[in-house]
Formats: C-alpha cells, sequence, structure tokens
C-alpha cells in the first residue's frame, strides 16, 4: 500500500502513478464512474443549498454543468494519473470567475460541496484495505485543483484591491 503525501508537493504526480501502478492497486476511477450521476446530483444539492449569490444567480441547470465539469476533470485526472489537467481547469476557472467578480469563497465551495460528494461515495464503497489509496489519490487530485485555484484568484487579486482579501485589518488591530 502505497503511503500518502502532502498535497501540493512536486512528488504527488510519482505518488499518482505509483498508486496506479501497484500489483493490487484499487480503481477508484471505476467507482466514481459508476456513481457519476449520485455523486454530481448530491454535490449540485448541497452547492443551491450554500445559497451563494452568483452560483443562485445561474440557475439549477448552469450549477449542476459547473459541478458536472468539475468532476469530469477529476475524473480525467484520476483516469490519467496526472494532474495537469485539474491545474488547468483550476486556473482558467479561477481567471474566468475572477473577472466576473465572483469570491474565492464562492469558488472553494464548488470544490468543497464535490469533495464532500466524493468522500461519501469512496468511503461508503471502498473496502478498508483500499481507502488510504483511493482517498490518497482523490485527495491529491482535488488537493492540486484547489491549490492552483487559490494561487490563480491571489495572484490576480493582488494586482487589484479585493474586498474578500482584504487583510489590512489584521494588520490594524482589527480596527
Amino acid at each position: 500500500m502505497a503511503t500518502l503525501r502532502p498535497l501540493g508537493r512536486p512528488e504527488d504526480r510519482e505518488y499518482l502513478r505509483d498508486v496506479a501502478l501497484s500489483e493490487h492497486a484499487f480503481d477508484v476511477t471505476v467507482l466514481l464512474e459508476r456513481e457519476a450521476d449520485a455523486i454530481v446530483d448530491d454535490a449540485a444539492a448541497a452547492l443551491e443549498r450554500s445559497h451563494l449569490a452568483h452560483y443562485e444567480e445561474a440557475g439549477t441547470d448552469e450549477r449542476r454543468r459547473r459541478v458536472q465539469s468539475l468532476f469530469d476533470v477529476v475524473l480525467t485526472s484520476l483516469r490519467q494519473r496526472d494532474l495537469v489537467p485539474i491545474h488547468g481547469y483550476a486556473e482558467a476557472v479561477a481567471r474566468e470567475r475572477f473577472e466576473a467578480g465572483v469570491s474565492i469563497a464562492e469558488l472553494q465551495t464548488a470544490f468543497n460541496v464535490l469533495e464532500e460528494a466524493l468522500w461519501q461515495r469512496v468511503v461508503s464503497a471502498t473496502a478498508a484495505g483500499d481507502l488510504a489509496d483511493a482517498i490518497g489519490v482523490v485527495a491529491t487530485v482535488l488537493g492540486a485543483g484547489k491549490d492552483s485555484l487559490a494561487r490563480t484568484y491571489v495572484e490576480l487579486a493582488t494586482a487589484r484591491h479585493v474586498p474578500s482579501l482584504d487583510l489590512t485589518a489584521l494588520f490594524r488591530g482589527g480596527r
């Protein structure tokens, strides 16, 4: 069984390949493909319950389409054992949604609701002996996506004042 590594490290790509190449590797993609509709439905419903302005404005169909797109790229990265697809997707979403005035909190919520839906399915349907590897590869892909999303958004935000990232109160003693 492969050991889990911290997210966002250069070794993540090798970790994904090590797990994929291990003799007894559990293929989490089979489970996720089988449960795709339920996972996306659960995540889209959770996103709707979050009552975030831009997602409410988008409507039910668009919310589901966005969650489906994120799910698809997570699955692509898992199938390919490659973080390039999730990095590219997260960076593009961060740029597009930053320009549209969407807060980073809303973007992170989309990742978080999908992550919760994925965990529920993976944990409930995976044998104990396979759980560490299944969680490890899913966490690696989602962590890489969240990292790319945050880095890109903050990079854009540092070029202009963004109220959701105004940290000056922390350095003025909260005044």
